[in-house]
């Protein structure tokens, strides 16, 4: 057979103006499979990573109560028992990626009156601070309890910021915030230990060293990451305080 009698193939040539019908089916189902080829590919990436939870900033509800403030060892907020209502304690942070220091040295041990916005995440509230004032003086005798020990414990699980996890940030962990989190921390924000078994109910832990002081540049090599660690837990009225013993901490993977 010569080449004169075989069928010619569809050529696309540019000056025609003119797609071959063949070709124009072929790119068709070729654009159809490449893009659905792409979302399915999206979808597995997404599922292999963390769920970012459902915290978050909660604007509708604003913050304003009276109560005293405490370094225990960060900053925190202790608001009375009211009716049915038992006493609590926020752990608390300023605006961006600061903590509430200043706020807290200034009306140590004062009852004051504060305004912010709750960051919410589960059992996890931080109070981003906005405005502390001087109560109006209805607190008058108003005592905290004591922190209640409920003894050694190894927990697993990861050191986060307790801003940006509690919803600040999305994700607020992993290796993809470890950064995130290492300004935020350095900045003052409450470090959280987040466990992966709960103590009395609860998986969030604010942290303090094996002697109830500050954290410091010791936790850099443990941030983000997956681990085990020994300590001391007490329970300060809702707020849990994890005086870790990072000594014993050793990474998992």
């Amino acid at each position: 057979m010569s080449w004169r009698q075989t069928k010619a193939a569809p050529f696309f040539v540019g000056y025609l103006n003119a797609v071959p019908k063949p070709l124009v089916v072929f790119l068709s189902v070729f654009a159809v499979c490449f893009i659905g080829g792409l979302g399915l590919a999206a979808l597995a990436l997404s599922s292999t990573q963390n769920d970012p939870g459902n915290g978050g900033f909660q604007w509708g509800n604003r913050f304003e109560q009276a109560g005293l403030l405490e370094l225990r060892p960060y900053p925190v907020f202790r608001v009375p028992a009211d009716g049915d209502t038992p006493a609590r304690t926020y752990m608390l942070a300023g605006q961006g990626k600061r903590g509430a220091f200043d706020a807290a040295e200034a009306n140590r041990e004062k009852t004051v009156s504060l305004r912010g916005v709750p960051v919410n995440r589960g059992d996890l509230t931080m109070i981003q601070v906005g405005k502390v004032t001087a109560a109006d003086g209805e607190m008058t005798g108003f005592t905290p309890s004591g922190p209640v020990p409920l003894g050694r414990w190894k927990l697993t699980g990861e050191i986060c910021d307790g801003k940006c996890y509690a919803g600040a940030m999305r994700p607020g962990r992993g290796l993809a915030h470890k950064a995130c989190a290492d300004l935020c921390l350095t900045g003052g924000i409450p470090p959280v230990f987040v466990s992966s078994g709960p103590v009395e109910g609860r998986n969030f832990f604010l942290m303090a060293d094996s002697e109830g002081n500050l954290l410091g540049d010791e936790i850099d090599p443990l941030l983000a990451l997956y681990i085990e660690v020994e300590g001391d837990i007490e329970r300060l009225d809702d707020l849990m305080v994890f005086k870790a013993d990072l000594t014993t901490a050793r990474i998992l993977k």
